[in-house]
Formats: C-alpha cells, structure tokens, sequence
C-alpha cells in the first residue's frame, strides 16, 4: 500500500505550520512567541488525527536580551548579547584566542582580559567545540567578558546560551560579532583596551512541551521529536520551525497508517532547547526511561537533501537508518560519533536509544542557524518533501514489534564520550551527568 507516499509527497500541514512558526518573530525560551509557537504545534497535531494533544508547563530562567555594546579605538563595533549572558561592563584588554581550543586558552594571558575565539575548529582538530565550552575555558582561565566570534561570512554576529543547567546566568559578560568584525578586532585591537557592555533582564518565566499521541496503548513507545522555540534575533527557520513541521508531517502520514503501527508513538516539540536543552530535560526526569523504546529526533532536517543520522552508537539505529533510506534510494549518512547537543540527549545519557536527525549543508559549524540569517527562504520544500516520507517510514520500522534495540547502560555511553574525546568539553560546561 503506497498511497500515503503520495499523500505525505502532496501534503502541505507541516509546511504550512513552518510558515507559520516563522511568521511569529520571537520564539526564544519563555516568550510569548514560543507559547504561540507550542500552541500552533499543538492545534496542527490535533488536526492531523493525532490524541491526546496537550500542553505540559514547566518554570524556566527567563532572560530578555537589552542592548549590548562593544567599542575598540574609539569606535563601535556591531555585535548582540550572547543569551543568559549576565549583565555588566567590562574594559580590559582584548587578547585572541584564535579558535580557542583547549591549548589556545592555556597558552593564553587571559586574566582580567576580554578573550575572543572563534566559532570553529581547523580541519586537523578532531572535534567540534561548543560554544559553552569555550565561554567556559575563558571563565576558568579569569577571562572577566568573552567575544564569540562567527566563523561564517556575510555581517551575522551569532547568537547561542551560555550557562549551566545548575546555574543558567552565566559568570562574565558574553557578545557576539560577526566574521568581519572579529578579524577587524584580531587585526587592529588584539592586546588593546575594549569595552564589553551587556543590558539584560533575568527573571523567572514559563515554557512549556507539545505532546500528542497516535497507534494502540502499549507499555512502550516510540518518540518522535523536535523544539519549537528559537532564538530571538531570526526567524529560526532552520533551527528548529523545519523540525517541528517534521514532526507535523510524520504524524499525518502516520494517522493515515495507523493500523500498521504496532506501539504507541508519541510526538514531542519542546521548548526551551536554546538554553541548554531544558524542555527535554524536564521531560526524560519525568518519564520512565524503561518506557521508551526508541527516540526520533529532528532538529536541522530539511535544510539540505542527504539525511544525517545521529545513531548515538546504537547499531540497530544505524542499520534501521540505512534500510530505510535504500528504500526510498534518498541520500543519508551515517555519523559514527555520538551527538549530544540536542533533544535526545537527556535520553540517551541514560541508555534509552536514540537517534538526532538533521541534513547535511556542505558547510562547517552551524552554517546560517544561530544568526540573522536563518529564515525561511533558505529552506528548499522538496527537501521536506522527500525526508517527511523517508522518517516517517522510519518511524513506523521502529514501532515494529519484531524491531528490537536493547538499552544500555550509562557506563557504555560515558566510555563512547571519552572516545570521542567529548567528555572533558561537557565536564567543563556541566553537562557531564556521571558520576562513575
């Protein structure tokens, strides 16, 4: 039976919600914008079939950018606040880090400095860095602000939270600036005084997850994922509206098969993914993990053809991954290193299976995501088109009966982390959870 291939092909609900989604301006974590955002997911999931379609509230650290300043030789320099940057002014030497790796900062003088590093990592390094990562060598080495500077081209100074989960305001002022200003700064100002200015508001706020469910009441279910919030400087086109209409579109062709569907799937778009990955967080400490048979994240689908999946070392992921896009003879990769900055990492920390799904660009880093420039135009419809049959296919492979992932065990997660030498980067930010 293939007439839901057609259907999926010619379908326009989750499309049509991710114009929506843009169409609200600010979704950052907290906002007004991200409860329409959830709202809007939440009706469109309703209107697709699926049940049991609800709101799940949680209390979260608000924090609404001010104005943010950065003045070298006289002149301002455009840049924007970096979210959960503490408010505060700092004059103090500039000193470049370069791309700030774990040597760059120790090679550095960086006491009382403001410290700028860049958004990449050279092609000989053998990881990516996060942002928070590098914030926080700059705090641990006494840096008193941090300039992040964007690696990609085109005037985008670039946004992105600093913070921990156990204190989400972080410890020194933190801006962005874009490539352009960045290189002009290292040419003209590095080891001159600079001046680091930050406006913000913090105070207590709300977010909320969408849930909605489809197929028979089984002891075990199936995640099908994604966030709705984004931050407040673009449309967060890419990151993440794309993903949301995803899920939007998996749950229509999954409530037209829903016969076929042999445990129960559950859709979730939470909030708060920007600041630290709060939403799902919220939700893994609440559910039983023993209850998850396997998670299918979307976060950066449809932004280009060939499917990257994140199998996060779960084998039986990776094969399922593989058949299923042979079916379809659609472009996909496979990642062998385990990804844990998104939704499914609270899940996987602990064993529970799971894959993030994105789509490869061509570019390093983030791209246009985390900048001005992530807006809807970028986004090509066949892309969606084409993945909405592929994962939603997949999502019914893994609601199979005869589909078995066995969970494992947090030690054999922590080991493939330090394998992946991301252990001592998530140590410092304090998203390391094991204390083995």
């Amino acid at each position: 039976m293939t007439e839901w291939i057609a259907e999926t092909y010619t379908s326009d609900v989750g499309w049509s919600l991710l114009e929506e989604l843009v169409d609200v301006g600010n979704r950052m974590a907290g906002s007004d914008g991200e409860r329409e955002g959830a709202e809007l997911t939440r009706d469109a999931l309703a209107e697709v079939g699926a049940r049991t379609v609800r709101l799940e509230e949680y209390d979260i650290q608000g924090w609404t950018r001010g104005t943010s300043r950065l003045a070298a030789g006289g002149a301002e320099q455009d840049c924007i606040a970096l979210p959960r940057s503490p408010a505060g002014e700092v004059t103090a030497e500039l000193v470049d880090v370069g791309y700030g790796l774990p040597e760059d900062f120790a090679d550095a003088d960086l006491d009382g400095a403001v410290a700028m590093a860049r958004s990449d990592v050279p092609d000989h390094f053998d990881r990516y860095i996060h942002r928070r990562e590098k914030y926080y060598h700059a705090v641990e080495a006494g840096a008193a602000a941090f300039v992040y500077r964007n690696h990609v081209e085109g005037c985008l100074p670039p946004t992105g939270s600093v913070g921990t989960p156990e204190d989400p305001i972080g410890d020194i002022p933190a801006i962005g600036v874009s490539s352009e200003v960045g290189a002009r700064l290292a040419r003209r100002f590095d080891g001159d005084s600079v001046t680091v200015a930050v406006e913000a508001d913090v105070h207590p706020a709300t977010s909320q997850n969408v849930h909605a469910e489809l197929g028979p009441e089984t002891d075990e279910r199936v995640l099908v994922t994604s966030h709705v919030d984004a931050h407040d400087i673009a449309e967060g086109a890419m990151d993440n509206a794309a993903g949301t209409a995803m899920v939007v579109e998996i749950a229509n062709a999954l409530a037209s098969r829903e016969d076929e569907l042999e445990t129960r799937v559950e859709f979730v778009a939470f909030g708060s993914e920007e600041i630290g990955l709060v939403g799902s967080a919220v939700d893994a400490d609440r559910r039983d993990h023993d209850g998850v048979k396997a998670i299918l994240n979307n976060d950066g689908v449809t932004r280009g053809r060939t499917l990257r999946a994140f199998p996060n070392g779960f084998d039986e992921l990776a094969s399922l991954a593989e058949t299923v896009g042979d079916r379809y003879d659609h472009p996909l990769s496979i990642a062998p290193e385990p990804q844990p900055h998104s939704d499914h990492w609270p899940y996987v920390q602990w064993g529970v299976p799971g894959y993030m799904m994105m789509s490869e660009t061509g570019e390093s880093g983030r791209g246009w995501g985390h900048t001005f420039a992530d807006t809807f135009d970028k986004l090509d419809r066949r892309n969606h088109r084409e993945q909405s049959i592929v994962l939603a296919d997949l999502a019914v492979e893994l609601a199979r009966e005869d589909f078995e992932v066995a969970h494992r065990d947090p030690e054999s997660i922590a080991a493939d982390l330090e394998e992946a030498n991301l252990a001592e980067g998530m140590k410092i930010i304090g998203d390391w959870p094991y204390d083995f």
